[in-house]
């Protein structure tokens, strides 16, 4: 439960979440993508994928962790504390990907699809009708393969601030033309607002 602010800042080699988050992101989407195609036979890929987007997502992950009071537990920079680091939803979701990883290791399959289904999947009515967890990437995906115009690309522009808060700019691209730009505190989120203004104007330039 170490971001890498606080392993900067200790100016030591101790180890901080981001490889075990990197192994709970691979697990969770797995054990979510398997579930979702066992309990849907009716689903074609498409709404498997924007599916399990919005059930794996950072506001989801956030928003669980927050309710397990996961972010009082990560040890975080003063720097990064003073900022608000601990109510900052991609610091918790990458907490909550990492203890992931770690029942993975610790309990094996069986033990992270138990926490998985029980703190994620049992949810999933509640997760895919709130309308602020749309998975703008998902959906301008689907809607350019849809009408043949291959795939969107996603450039980092710019990334500014220290390594405990970097904000990124990223821009995306559909057939060499640019469609969006977004902003924020992770390239997830910054990809995210620009696919949402994408998808606006790809729409509307389709039209």
């Amino acid at each position: 439960m170490t971001h890498r602010s606080y392993s900067h800042s200790r100016g030591t080699d101790e180890p901080c979440n981001e490889r075990l988050e990197f192994l709970g992101d691979s697990v969770l989407g797995l054990l979510i993508a398997e579930q979702l195609y066992r309990d849907h036979p009716e689903m074609q890929e498409g709404q498997l994928t924007q599916t399990k987007a919005l059930l794996v997502n950072e506001s989801t992950l956030a928003d669980i962790g927050q309710n397990m009071k996961l972010n009082y537990y990560v040890r975080l920079a003063p720097e990064e504390e003073r900022s608000g680091g601990r109510d900052r939803p991609s610091i918790i979701a990458d907490a909550f990907e990492s203890v992931i990883g770690a029942v993975f290791l610790d309990g094996g399959l069986d033990a992270a699809r138990d926490l998985v289904l029980r703190l994620i999947y049992t949810h999933r009515e509640e997760i895919i009708s709130d309308a602020s967890r749309r998975n703008f990437k998902g959906e301008l995906l689907e809607l350019i393969q849809g009408r043949g115009d291959g795939l969107p690309r996603y450039d980092v522009v710019s990334e500014e601030g220290p390594d405990h808060e970097k904000v990124f700019c990223v821009e995306v691209y559909i057939g060499g033309t640019k469609f969006g730009t977004g902003s924020g505190l992770s390239k997830k989120e910054a990809e995210q607002k620009a696919a949402a203004m994408a998808l606006e104007r790809y729409m509307s330039f389709s039209e």
